[in-house]
């Protein structure tokens, strides 16, 4: 939801954020992967998409999330309005 909030220009409050934030580190501590694994993963998302689909590369999100004990990688990919295949 907080994707919608950014859209429609609503600030998140700064105890939202931080708890937020925590549940980030945990996800990465508990799924073992590092920042820096995450952002070459989100370089190389980029880089194949890319090829295919016109997307905005500034503003794609790859991030880990957590349901329980199972980890899921999501990105978030804007396309491009009237972008073109790249075949």
């Amino acid at each position: 939801m907080s994707w919608i909030n950014r859209f429609f220009g609503q600030k998140e409050k700064s105890g939202a954020v931080a708890k937020q934030r925590l549940q980030m580190v945990l996800i990465h501590d508990r799924s073992d992967v590092s920042p820096g694994v995450l952002d070459q993963i989100k370089d190389d998302i980029i880089e194949v998409i890319a090829k295919r689909l016109a997307i905005d590369t500034e503003h794609v999100e790859v991030n880990l999330t957590q349901e329980g004990r199972e980890s899921c990688l999501v990105a978030e990919i804007p396309l491009i309005a009237n972008g073109r295949s790249r075949t």
